[in-house]
């Protein structure tokens, strides 16, 4: 009896796996709002009765979709550079892990961050209230790193984030690399002006 319970258990975290990547990828494309159950069940093969037996709503999807992004987000960009020096160190080697990920296009519309956030902003609701807890935990984050080097916190992570948020439009936008150098260039000299 345990192992049946268990195998479901397994089936359903690989169910819900699956389509909160897939969730988090398509809302790159076409915004967390477009998500449906029959698109996602198209999308990775999986059943509409499957993907509706771990998730209870389309607002359920969303939700593990902004999750499965921050995962994504801390293990692409963050822990690879944890490691840095704290302070201007550890903030030039997160901008840079950051242009790294979006060169990569680890998500196919670009950073979910961003996406998420300019579709996001004059929204209420537990999907929205997630989308900001998302962007205010890496502004914080490099507001943290920035004080840590002797700068005004605030102002430093609001011209960073400007920098790279207009950079992986663009990048996205005109399929232009250049656009995302110049972004991190810009966010770079901020960076220096700090040391």
């Amino acid at each position: 009896m345990t192992t049946r319970t268990d195998g479901r258990r397994a089936r359903g975290d690989a169910t819900r796996r699956k389509v909160a990547r897939e969730a988090a990828d398509a809302a790159t494309l076409h915004g967390l709002e477009s998500l449906s159950v029959g698109g996602l069940a198209t999308a990775t093969g999986l059943s509409k009765s499957g993907i509706l037996t771990v998730f209870t709503n389309r607002e359920s999807i969303q939700l593990a979709a902004i999750s499965e992004a921050r995962r994504v987000f801390v293990a692409e960009v963050v822990a690879p550079v944890w490691s840095a020096q704290p302070g201007a160190p550890r903030l030039r080697a997160l901008v840079e892990s950051w242009a790294a990920y979006a060169r990569r296009r680890v998500f196919p519309g670009g950073c979910f961050l961003v996406t998420s956030a300019a579709e996001y902003g004059a929204q209420v609701g537990p999907v929205a209230d997630a989308v900001r807890a998302l962007k205010q935990e890496w502004l914080d984050l490099l507001a943290s790193e920035a004080e840590e080097a002797g700068g005004d916190g605030r102002t430093v992570a609001f011209q960073l984030d400007a920098f790279l948020a207009a950079g992986i439009t663009r990048f996205v936008l005109f399929d232009a690399d250049a656009e995302l150098a110049l972004a991190l260039s810009c966010a770079l000299e901020v960076i220096a002006g700090l040391d």
